[in-house]
């Protein structure tokens, strides 16, 4: 005598289950979607209304512009003076933030690392208004001995041509003041990505007999490149589109060479300057050159994709 069990409720259980995943995944497909076409409807939508305000600016005739002389050579100096600004910070806060990450995951014991990576978080908190007004307050007058000395001394580098600003409110105490600012990015992003790299790479080189150092240069950094262009391109259009701290700090006058005299501006700090009285023609002047800062931050973020993704095909595990 044989008896037959079946099982009916499990099956149809695991049923109910891979029909409730399905439903699932469907609803977070459609969240993610709705997610991605709303970010490019609002930066459309942004682009659209920067276009349509700017447009009589870009009809007007050239003697109406401030400077008399069109839009184009009003917006010009001001977009030197952002890309400027924008460069000596990252030239000083890349190596910088580089090295402060590669010290908190692969030297520093963790006593030391984890306090180190807090106040280096507790930086990007900090308000740029706050970053101003130490950089205008501290910073600058603390620099003006050594505007003096480069005046005297290096005068025959175009960038240190004086008379040094006695004030120290430069375009070289913009730069350090972004640098401050923008450091956390590129130290904390940096960070995470060396903390990534595969062990079994970091422990074979090193029974290879590398050093720590060579270790890192054949390991870590080829794994953590993408990573890093990441965080200097992210760390780049924090520093283009900074205000309050570049307008606390920055003594504006007319485009110039030398990063010690007062003069130059940027597009962010010339649009917070004068944005709350302009009105009229000179109000769609201030929008496009919101539109023109816009664009080459648009210009930097694709150029950011496109270096990462010629290093896409690397990857640490592989």
């Amino acid at each position: 005598m044989s008896t037959t069990v079946t099982t009916k409720e499990p099956a149809s259980g695991v049923r109910r289950a891979a029909a409730g995943g399905q439903a699932g995944d469907s609803v977070f497909s459609g969240l993610s979607l709705g997610a991605g076409v709303l970010i490019l409807a609002v930066l459309a939508a942004v682009a659209v209304f920067l276009s349509l305000q700017a447009l009589p600016t870009f009809r007007a005739p050239a003697e109406e512009i401030s400077g008399g002389a069109g839009f184009f050579s009003y917006i010009w100096p001001l977009v030197i003076g952002t890309v400027v600004a924008a460069l000596i910070a990252l030239v000083i806060a890349t190596p910088l933030g580089i090295l402060v990450a590669l010290y908190i995951s692969h030297y520093a014991p963790a006593r030391i690392a984890k306090p180190v990576g807090y106040i280096i978080d507790l930086l990007a908190a900090i308000p740029s208004v706050v970053y101003g007004a130490w950089g205008t307050t501290v910073l600058a007058s603390s620099l003006v001995p050594l505007y003096t000395w480069a005046a005297e001394h290096l005068a025959f580098i175009p960038i240190f041509a004086g008379p040094a600003s006695q004030t120290g409110k430069t375009m070289f105490t913009a730069g350090i003041v972004l640098a401050i600012m923008v450091l956390p990015i590129i130290t904390a992003m940096s960070r995470e990505i060396f903390i990534q790299t595969p062990k079994l790479h970091e422990e074979a080189a090193l029974a290879l007999g590398a050093t720590r150092w060579e270790m890192i240069r054949m390991t870590v950094l080829p794994f953590a490149r993408p990573g890093i262009i990441s965080s200097v391109m992210l760390a780049l259009g924090r520093a283009l589109g900074e205000t309050m701290a570049v307008a606390l700090v920055l003594s504006s006058g007319p485009l110039m060479a030398s990063l010690i005299q007062s003069g130059n501006q940027t597009i962010a700090a010339e649009i917070a300057l004068n944005f709350p009285e302009a009105y009229g023609l000179r109000l769609s002047e201030l929008i496009a050159a919101g539109l023109i800062l816009f664009l080459i931050t648009l210009v930097v973020n694709m150029i950011a994709r496109a270096i990462i993704a010629r290093y896409k095909e690397f990857s640490g595990a592989n």
